[in-house]
């Protein structure tokens, strides 16, 4: 790992098997065995799929670290690292952060890591353009490209439902979808995540979850995706997975996906 923290920050420096596409229920062709905890693995898909919740549960099961780099920018803005001031000039001035420092961001929590025994990793939402996999190419090899699927529709109304709890912090989703298979697509229905009684009243939206935003949102990551969506494909890493609901609906097919054994999933259920 230390050579890959290396490498990291020689391809910032320098700017620049077989799974085929496949759809739940059916299993990744390669063959990928879920305990081994060196996996390269990354999860992408549209803003409010849902990256972060089966890349945080993946990674609680194979024990490996879920990476997510918009955590490793919030992480380094609230710290008092050499970073964190240029870092703030340049979120608060509204500009993206560049690959450079995303790769020094990354580098650097790997070999955090690595001080902690910790091996593989999932990244989450992370490569955005295909500038920075081939980067990523550069220093490691990527086993998995899972990319996570909605249809636009649900995914705006789970974005106009999110809320979240002003006062202890946690996330809930009003959102009741159920939309009805047709055209030879499948029904999706995911319950909604209803808040406790003590947090009801204190419930507030995310200024950026109006509909115009979130459409726009989607535009520009369908634009900027699609070629990273190629890149992967073209290698034959790449796993599209249809999410045919909720947690309760897509987590076991997306481990019978993974060619995860029944052991494993219902450890994972009542893990």
């Amino acid at each position: 790992m230390a050579t890959v923290g290396r490498l990291f920050r020689s391809a910032s420096s320098m700017g620049r098997s077989m799974c085929t596409e496949l759809y739940a229920p059916k299993r990744c062709s390669r063959g990928v065995n879920p305990m081994n905890r060196n996996v390269h693995w990354v999860f992408l898909g549209s803003p409010g799929v849902g990256k972060g919740t089966y890349a945080s549960r993946l990674s609680a099961l194979i024990g490996v670290p879920h990476i997510a780099t918009g955590d490793l920018v919030r992480e380094e803005l609230s710290s008092s690292g050499p970073m964190a001031e240029h870092l703030a000039e340049i979120v608060n001035q509204g500009k993206l952060v560049s690959d450079e420092i995303i790769f020094k961001l990354l580098s650097k929590r790997l070999e955090t890591g690595e001080t902690k025994g910790e091996s593989g990793f999932i990244l989450d939402g992370f490569p955005r353009t295909v500038k920075q996999a081939e980067i990523l190419d550069e220093v490691t090899d990527i086993d998995l490209v899972v990319n996570l699927k909605l249809p636009d529709r649900v995914l705006i109304e789970k974005c106009l439902g999110r809320r979240m709890c002003g006062e202890c912090g946690k996330n809930f989703n009003l959102a009741s979808i159920d939309i009805k298979g047709e055209n030879g697509n499948p029904s999706i229905t995911m319950a909604p995540l209803l808040p406790p009684p003590q947090c009801a009243s204190k419930l507030t939206t995310r200024a950026d979850d109006t509909e115009a935003i979130i459409k726009e949102r989607l535009r520009i990551y369908c634009e900027k995706s699609q070629p990273v969506e190629d890149y992967y494909r073209l290698q034959g890493k790449l796993l599209e997975f249809h999410l045919p609901g909720g947690i309760p609906e897509s987590w076991p097919k997306l481990l019978e996906a993974l060619n995860l054994d029944d052991n494993d999933e219902k450890h994972s259920a009542t893990g």
